[in-house]
C-alpha cells in the first residue's frame, strides 16, 4: 500500500470501494417511497439520524495526513460514517446516542465506537432560562466547534483550524465519561449559558500514546479525575458570541515492561477564548488558546512544562444560498517561549532540522456547495509552513518531513 507506482492498484482500490459505498447511499436516498421496504413504526418521540463523508486529500513532499496522502494517487482514506438517536420518554428526561465509524489514519482505523452516549435531566426550566444535569459520556465543551467536530455539515471547513483542534490529539480532547451540570439565563441584553462538571478522559488507543510521548511505549495511560467546563454569551440571537473554556485533563501513566519511565502523570490543561460575530452574508470567527503541559515523575529526561499559544482567524461569505468561500490564518506554537523550536533544537543533537515539529502557520482557502439540503461538497486547499500538527503515527520518521508544504482536500457528505 506504499507503493508510489501506477502500476500496483491496491492504494487506490480501498478508497474507490469507500466512494462507491458513498455514491450507494446517495443513490438509494433517490429511490422513490413506494419501491423502498416498508418499516416499522418507531415511537413518535424517537429521533434517527446520520451522516456519511468521503474524502480524498493529497499533500506534497512526504508529508502524510490522514494516511498516505502523499502518493502520487492522494488517499481515500478518511471517511466518517455516524448514527445518532434521542429520546425524550419525559419532558425533562430525554436520552442521547451517537455511533460513529471514522477512518483518518493510523490513529483512526475505522472501528465502530461510542461517539457519544448521556441522559439529560432538565430540574427547572423556566421563562428566564434552565438547569439540567447530563450522566454519560459526552463531548468536551470546548471553544465552538468541539461539541459538533463529527458532523461534517456543523464544521466551517472540511478540517477544523488544528491549532485549536488537534486531529493528532483528538481523543484526548474529544469527548470523556462524567458528569455535567448545564444552565441557561435569558436577559434583554443577551444570554448566558454554562456547562462543566468532572469526568476521565478517553486515553486508550495508540492516538493517545502518540499525542503524548510522540510514540508507542511498552506501558499505558490511565485516565484521573479531570474537570472542564465552558461559559457562552450570545447577543441578537448569535449575531455576537463570545466563549471561555477550559479543562484540566489528567492523564497517569503505568510503566510497562523496559521502559525506563517511572510511575508519572500527565496535566493537560487547554484555555480557549472565542469570539464570533454574524452578518447576514458573512462571519468573522476567532479562537486564541493557551495550553498548559506538564509531564511529573515520569523520568528526568522527560519530566517538563510549558505552555503552548494557538490563534485563527477565520472569515466566511455566503455567495448565495448554496456557495459559501471561507479563508483562513491559523497558527500553533508548541512552546510558547521558544516558538520556532531553536531552543528545542539545541538541546539534543538527534533533533537536528526538526525545529519545524513545533510550529505550524497554515492559510486555508475552501469552497461549500450545499447541492441539496441532504447533500454537500466542499474543495479546500492548505499551504503550511511547519509540520506540528502531523501525526508521529503516518509519520513515523520526522526526518522526512518537509517545513512548507500544500495539501488538496475535496469531500462529500449526505446526511438524513
Amino acid at each position: 500500500m506504499s507503493s508510489r507506482s501506477n502500476s500496483h492498484p491496491s492504494r487506490v482500490f480501498p478508497g474507490i470501494s469507500g466512494l462507491l459505498v458513498l455514491l450507494a447511499c446517495l443513490g438509494s436516498a433517490s429511490v422513490p417511497a413506494q419501491q423502498l421496504p416498508s418499516l416499522p413504526k418507531l415511537p413518535h418521540n424517537l429521533q434517527i439520524h446520520g451522516f456519511v463523508s468521503q474524502s480524498w486529500l493529497m499533500t506534497s513532499d512526504r508529508n502524510n495526513f490522514f494516511g498516505k496522502s502523499s502518493s502520487d494517487s492522494g488517499s481515500f482514506d478518511f471517511r466518517e460514517l455516524g448514527l445518532n438517536a434521542s429520546m425524550r420518554p419525559l419532558t425533562s428526561l430525554q436520552f442521547s446516542a451517537q455511533m460513529l465509524s471514522r477512518t483518518a489514519g493510523k490513529g483512526s482505523p475505522g472501528n465502530i465506537r461510542l461517539d457519544y452516549g448521556f441522559m439529560d435531566y432538565t430540574y427547572f426550566s423556566g421563562e428566564d432560562g434552565q438547569l439540567g444535569i447530563r450522566l454519560g459520556r459526552m463531548k468536551t465543551p470546548l471553544g465552538f466547534y468541539n461539541d459538533t467536530r463529527d458532523v461534517p455539515f456543523t464544521r466551517p471547513s472540511v478540517l477544523l483550524p488544528q491549532s485549536i483542534y488537534f486531529d493528532r490529539t483528538r481523543k484526548l480532547a474529544l469527548a470523556a465519561d462524567g458528569v455535567h451540570f448545564y444552565g441557561e439565563y435569558r436577559t434583554d441584553f443577551g444570554d448566558f449559558s454554562f456547562q462543566g462538571g468532572l469526568v476521565r478522559p478517553l486515553v486508550r488507543g495508540d492516538e493517545a500514546e502518540a499525542a503524548v510521548f510522540g510514540k508507542q511505549l511498552p506501558g499505558r495511560l490511565a485516565p484521573e479525575i479531570s474537570y472542564t467546563g465552558r461559559v457562552n454569551y450570545d447577543l441578537d440571537g448569535g449575531r455576537v458570541r463570545l466563549a471561555v473554556s477550559v479543562s484540566e485533563l489528567n492523564i497517569r501513566y503505568l510503566p510497562g515492561a523496559g521502559d525506563g519511565l517511572n510511575d508519572g502523570t500527565i496535566g493537560f490543561i487547554p484555555l480557549v477564548f472565542s469570539a464570533q460575530y454574524n452578518a447576514e452574508r458573512w462571519s468573522l470567527t476567532s479562537e486564541y488558546a493557551l495550553r498548559f503541559l506538564q509531564y511529573k515523575k515520569l523520568h528526568p529526561t522527560v519530566d517538563t512544562s510549558f505552555v503552548g499559544e494557538s490563534y485563527y482567524f477565520q472569515g466566511a461569505y455566503r455567495l448565495t444560498p448554496e456557495w459559501e468561500a471561507i479563508v483562513r490564518y491559523d497558527v500553533q506554537h508548541t512552546d510558547r517561549d521558544d516558538p520556532h523550536g531553536k531552543q528545542w533544537e539545541r538541546a539534543d543533537p538527534g533533533r537536528a532540522g526538526l525545529r519545524h515539529t513545533r510550529f505550524a502557520k497554515d492559510l486555508t482557502a475552501g469552497l461549500r456547495w450545499n447541492v441539496t439540503p441532504e447533500f454537500m461538497l466542499r474543495a479546500e486547499y492548505h499551504h503550511v509552513n511547519g509540520t506540528a500538527w502531523l501525526s508521529t503515527l503516518d509519520n513515523p520518521n520526522t526526518h522526512d518531513l518537509s517545513r512548507h508544504w500544500d495539501m488538496f482536500l475535496f469531500l462529500g457528505s449526505y446526511r438524513f
